[in-house]
Parts: C-alpha cells; structure tokens; sequence
C-alpha cells in the first residue's frame, strides 16, 4: 500500500515546515531522540492499537525510561525538569507515530506536574513513580454535569477525622479503570472555585469504581471510562496544595495541557502533511501526477502554511508559559485553539486528496483525522478557549 506507515519519496526536511528550523543544539537533540522512539515504538503498534482498543503500558514505559514521563517535573523527585517549549517538540515528535497514545502520555505529564508542584514531600514516591510510569496517572475534572463550567462541579469530599469521604462521579476520564492514580478534584467548600480542592485517589481504594469503557471515534489506544466515589475514603494527606486551591491548581495544569495537545495536533498535522505530499508524487489521474495540478499544489501550500502558523503560535505561547509572562494564558488559550482547529481541518484535507483510499484504515491519514478531532474538545473547547482569549482581551 501507498504511504501506510510514513512518507518515503516526500520529505520536508530543510524545507518551510522542517519542525526543527529555528531550534538550538539542545532542543534539536531532544526533538530527534522522541522522533526516533516515534518512528520505531509508536509507528508499529498504532494499527494495532487502535483497531484493537489497546492500552500499550510497555511502551508508554519504554517512553518514560527516556525521560517523556515527567518532562517537566523536577528531576530531584525523578523528572526530566525541562521546560515547556522542551515538552512541547517531545510531543508534537512522538505524536507523528501515535497520536492518541501521545495524548495520553501528555495528560500523564500534566497530572505529575501539578503533584511535583503542589504536593508535599510526602508525595515525593508517587511523583517519581509517576516520572517512570510505574504508576500511571488520570486527570478528573469533567463531570456529567459540570464540563465546559468546571467550576460547578459538584463531586465531593467530607471531612471526617483524618480522612475525607468522596460521593460523585468524573466524566470521560483518560485511562480510567487501567491507570493507578486519580488526580481528583473534589468540593470540601461552598459554591463556586474557592470551594475546589484537589486531592490524590489510588487505584484500589474502597469505594471507587468505573463505568463500562467508552467506544470512541479516535484515541482508541487509550481507554476513557467514568469514575465514581461511592462513599470512598482517603486520608487527608492525600490532599494536594491547600483546601479551596484545587481550581487554581486545575487551571494551572490545563495551561501546560492545552500547549501539550496543540503539539499532539502539530505531530499529527505534520505526518498526515508528508503523507499527502507523498500521495501527490505518486498517484496519477488523467495522465498526469496529481503534483502536476495546480489547485492541488495550492491546497499543499495552504496546508503548509496552516502547520506553520500552528506550530509558531504553540512554540511562542510555550516559551511565554516558561518565562511566567502575565499573558501566558490567552496565549496559551490562542495557541491551542488556533492549533487544534487548523491542524484537524489540515489532515481532515489529507484524507481529502487520497480521495477514496484516504477512507480506507489502511492508510494513516484517516486515523490522524479521527484521533486529532478530539483535540477541539478536551481541555477547554475551542468555545471556552475564544472566552478567555476575549475577557482578556476586554479586561480594564
């Protein structure tokens, strides 16, 4: 088959788009060495993966000994303690072989920054087992009734003694019923966001359970499950941060989230880029190369600009989250809705020019479309992303 894995006659390479142009030494370094385990750790097994709905803990461990399981937790409690824009070249590289199972290494990473960051030295063994994945970790903070308005949430958590009592449920949770720790966000307050509170729930613990495994368009290497505390108790030194800091903490991950899937979106947009290169060089129609049509050639250059565009915001936003601008979270905010919304039409035009084959699973470009759509979705939807962007931007 034309072009199943990865592009072999088209390549980018010391072109425009070349994802390494403008990087230093050092980040070139890093970029190359997540390529390599994209190419031959993740490229192999994402058919697999995805037809199978199968969760692979191995690999993602494979990834972690490298490195990618705490990217940016500090490497006195087993991390990498590389910065943002670090993070983002790592995923938006490992994501060009399996998008979905990089999206999930990304919320992994998100989930062991905010305990590296607000957790006491009491949770020092959990981070570093976090950092090499021996412990995988899950983000909830969607409900069923409570999404875009996080905020409302209502799961939650009862002091009584030493330990807090948790009643409710968490919506879409990644990983959920196959990872080990639940970074939850509960209510131990009143109303509103200063009656949030983060705490950790291990796998195991009495009174939680999950609901039946999600059958979903994309991200099937990763399972997505609801779930539930039913009078689940844990002890207070499960807490992370201080009682009503758990929205600030929640919003303070989603910001490194939101550059970490605007990067899963650029890996995915660059591969399904080279594939449709590749098609073009090689298929014919009315006698000629599809290369050889000008509209065609067109619809090449606006997807290359498009990926351009992209990438150049997410660095930009990602070196500002870094520096601690006070812009960083419109920015980031920009940053993921623009990327995550030209990135999925830029491989959504992919599957376009393969015309019928491009519907066929046996070629890439059609999982890249699936697994990216989601990305519109999860951590803030483009909806709330154009929110923030505007309330910023109308503050006094």
């Amino acid at each position: 088959l034309v072009t199943q894995t990865c592009a072999r006659n088209f390549s980018v390479s010391g072109k425009s788009v070349d994802s390494s142009d403008g990087l230093s030494e050092e980040h070139r370094a890093v970029q190359s060495m997540a390529s390599d385990f994209a190419r031959k750790e993740l490229a192999p097994g994402r058919d697999k993966w995805d037809e199978e709905e199968s969760f692979p803990k191995e690999v993602l461990r494979e990834a972690a000994a490298l490195g990618f399981g705490g990217v940016c937790v500090r490497e006195a409690r087993g991390g990498s303690g590389l910065s943002r824009l670090h993070a983002s070249l790592i995923f938006e590289a490992l994501s060009a072989g399996c998008t979905s199972t990089t999206a999930y290494l990304s919320i992994h990473n998100m989930c062991a920054w905010m305990v590296d960051e607000f957790g006491g030295s009491h949770h020092d063994e959990t981070v570093r087992q976090m950092c090499s994945m021996e412990k995988f970790g899950s983000y909830c903070l969607t409900e069923p009734g409570a999404g875009s308005d996080a905020a409302a949430l209502s799961t939650s958590a009862r002091r009584d003694g030493n330990e807090y009592v948790l009643n409710g449920s968490k919506a879409f949770i990644s990983g959920g019923g196959e990872t080990d720790v639940y970074v939850v966000m509960v209510r131990t307050g009143g109303s509103g966001p200063k009656g949030v509170s983060c705490v950790l729930v291990e796998k195991g613990t009495p009174g939680l359970s999950f609901g039946k495994k999600e059958r979903k368009v994309g991200w099937n290497s990763q399972p997505t499950r609801a779930v539930i505390f039913e009078d689940c108790r844990i002890p207070v030194s499960n807490l992370v941060g201080k009682e009503g800091q758990g929205f600030s903490i929640a919003m303070l991950g989603l910001n490194g989230g939101r550059i970490n899937v605007a990067s899963c979106s650029l890996g995915a947009a660059q591969q399904s880029l080279e594939l449709a290169g590749e098609h073009l060089l090689v298929r014919k129609a009315f006698g000629k190369r599809l290369a050889d049509f000008q509209h065609l050639q067109f619809e090449l250059a606006d997807m290359a600009s498009q990926l351009l565009a992209s990438r150049l915001m997410v660095r930009y936003a990602a070196q500002a989250l870094d520096n601690g601008a006070s812009n960083k979270v419109a920015l980031c905010s920009m940053a993921k809705l623009f990327a995550t919304e030209n990135c999925f039409q830029l491989c959504d035009r992919a599957l376009q020019l393969y015309g019928g084959y491009g519907y066929l699973k046996d070629y890439a470009v059609q999982q890249f479309m699936r697994d990216t759509r989601v990305h519109r979705i999860l951590e803030g939807t483009s909806e709330i992303m154009k929110l923030i962007v505007a309330r910023e931007l109308l503050s006094e």
